[in-house]
């Protein structure tokens, strides 16, 4: 599944411009990993490939909700859709997963981000930051939460009494 040649992470535009970006020597997406891979291998292979399909998935998730959809995604965006993608493919293992492939936290993914925008194959607009992944969700609270058992309610005392001890003759 191909990316488009530039997809725009970082703040919205509203003025309805499209982003500048800087257009550099084009590499197919597997030489660009095998490039960074070579001089970064904090992150495993996968977790390029699962990063671009994430996106991938956000910006059509964004183009059904938006009729006029720029191509644009900000770093948060993205993240809420790497969130819903992982569940979505691997349910209760994504921390296992991305563990794995050694991605700790939300801003790893800022840093692929930016890998991928610096080998030329993802774009971004002169107002883009990797700070722009910083805040974003918890590991906790994004992939392990929603797989814990729900707490039972605590027990009110709706008429229902403690057995009294009995007396003994």
């Amino acid at each position: 599944m191909g990316s488009p040649p530039f997809v725009w992470v970082g703040p919205p535009h509203t003025d309805g411009a499209r982003p500048s970006t800087t257009t550099m020597q084009k590499l197919d997406f597997p030489e660009a990993v095998d490039l960074i891979l070579a001089k970064d291998a904090r992150f495993d292979r996968d977790a390029y490939f699962f990063l671009r399909d994430a996106l991938d998935h956000t910006v059509k998730l964004r183009k059904k909700r938006e009729a006029e959809g720029s191509g644009h995604v900000t770093g948060q965006q993205l993240l809420e859709g790497i969130r819903q993608y992982a569940l979505k493919q691997y349910g209760p293992m994504v921390v296992t997963v991305f563990s794995y492939w050694g991605v700790k936290q939300g801003f790893d993914f800022g840093e692929m981000v930016y890998s991928l925008i610096g080998s030329g194959v993802f774009g971004k607009t002169d107002t883009d930051s990797l700070e722009d992944f910083r805040g974003g969700y918890t590991f906790q609270d994004a992939f392990v939460l929603p797989f814990q058992p729900a707490k039972p309610p605590l027990a009110k005392d709706e008429g229902v009494s403690s057995p009294q001890p009995t007396e003994s003759v």
